[in-house]
Order: C-alpha cells, then sequence, then structure tokens
C-alpha cells in the first residue's frame, strides 16, 4: 500500500473528491413550495470540494445573506468514473453514498433568479455543503426508497422518500456524464423533498437516513 492509495481512500472522498454535482427541484413538492416549474430535464448547478465541512466543524452563515435555509439530500459518491455511462450500467460507478446538506441563501439566489444570474454566490460558499460518514453501497439497497428528515433544534422541518424523486440515481448519473465527465470521488446530490427553512446562529441541525445514520451541525456566524 503505498502513499497514492491511502491519499485515494472513497471512505474519505471529501479529501480528494474534485467536484460536487447538485441538482436542483428533483422533487416536485419542493419545487412547488418555491414556486418553480416542474423540471422536464435536470437543473444542475456545482459546489466547490471547498464547500464541504464535516461534524465537528460549524455550518457559518455568510455574511451577505439574511436567509440561510437548509435542504436535506441523499449524496451519491461515485467509484469508478465515465463519460456517456448508459443507464443500465449507471450503479455500477456508484461506491456508496452520503447523507448532505444543500445550504443556500435563499434570499441570494432569489436575487440572482431574477436577474437572470447564477447562483454562484446562493449555493457554493465555504461549509455550503456538510457531510456525513461515507455509507458503502451494501448499506442502502435500495438507494430509490430511503426516507431522509432534518430537525432544526429537535423539531421536524423536513422529511421525504428517495421514491418522490423526479429523476432517478441512475438517471442522473447517465444524464450528468453525458457532458460532464465523472470522477471518482465525485459526489452528486439528488435534491431535497420539502420543508426548506431558514436557520440562525446557534441553531443546532440534526439529519438522518432512517435505519441508516444520523449527523448534526451547529450554525454560527461568519467572522467578518
Amino acid at each position: 500500500m503505498g502513499a497514492m492509495t491511502s491519499a485515494r481512500n472513497i471512505s474519505r472522498f471529501w479529501e480528494w473528491g474534485r467536484k460536487i454535482i447538485c441538482v436542483g427541484r428533483n422533487y416536485a413538492e419542493h419545487a412547488k413550495e418555491l414556486k418553480n416549474a416542474i423540471p422536464t430535464e435536470p437543473v444542475l448547478f456545482l459546489k466547490p470540494p471547498s464547500a464541504y465541512v464535516r461534524e465537528g466543524s460549524p455550518i457559518l452563515v455568510p455574511s451577505y445573506t439574511s436567509s440561510l435555509h437548509h435542504e436535506v439530500e441523499l449524496g451519491v459518491v461515485i467509484g469508478k468514473g465515465g463519460t456517456a455511462i448508459p443507464l443500465s450500467a449507471a450503479m455500477e460507478h456508484v461506491a456508496g453514498y452520503a447523507l448532505c446538506l444543500d445550504m443556500t441563501a435563499r434570499d441570494i439566489q432569489d436575487e440572482c433568479k431574477s436577474k437572470g444570474l447564477p447562483w454562484t454566490l446562493a449555493k457554493a460558499f465555504n461549509t455550503s455543503c456538510p457531510v456525513s460518514d461515507f455509507i458503502p453501497k451494501e448499506r442502502v439497497p435500495d438507494p430509490g426508497h430511503v426516507t431522509l428528515w432534518l430537525k432544526v433544534n429537535e423539531q421536524l422541518r423536513q422529511s421525504g422518500c428517495t421514491s418522490q424523486m423526479i429523476f432517478s440515481i441512475p438517471y442522473l448519473i447517465s444524464y450528468i456524464s453525458d457532458f460532464i465527465t465523472l470522477e471518482e470521488g465525485d459526489l452528486i446530490l439528488t435534491g431535497t423533498p420539502k420543508g426548506v427553512s431558514a436557520v440562525h446562529e446557534h441553531d443546532e441541525l440534526q439529519a438522518g437516513i432512517q435505519d441508516v445514520l444520523t449527523m448534526s451541525f451547529r450554525v454560527d456566524r461568519q467572522d467578518r
């Protein structure tokens, strides 16, 4: 086992994975709650790897937002890269999963949407992608039927099943890989169920995949 092997341990994908590809509006009820049309093809945006934050470190509210929202999502960790991956082979490219939060500066996103500008400042800031431990593929035999939930200060805010997704995980892998080559260690965020809402300094967020794992994060203000 050379140094290279240990540097590419998939169970620590957040340390070396090169991109985070996010799918917006992949649950109809969430699209509706934000008054967006139900998409006919996946809505994609990116987060940089610097967005990752792990349990034990806080989610930092960027200084420029007054409406930071939580979005709980199932993340798909790519174990084998590829371009133009056929739908029938898509799941062979999955190494495992992670529970993720897509933290969103909603006021900034609304402003960007109204101006027709990209969502980068709303979605890609530091700590905008809290991530759980790696979950090996075997522990989630049917990723299309997994219950996700999120609580803020012990109050349930989001609960949904991945069976409510508009575009399935194999479809997303195949679709994305047609124009963005997927690489080992990449993460795909598959969208959030309804119930998104704002969080504030000192809030405690707890999220879980039913029967698999839970994680918790504290919210802090970013020091200027």
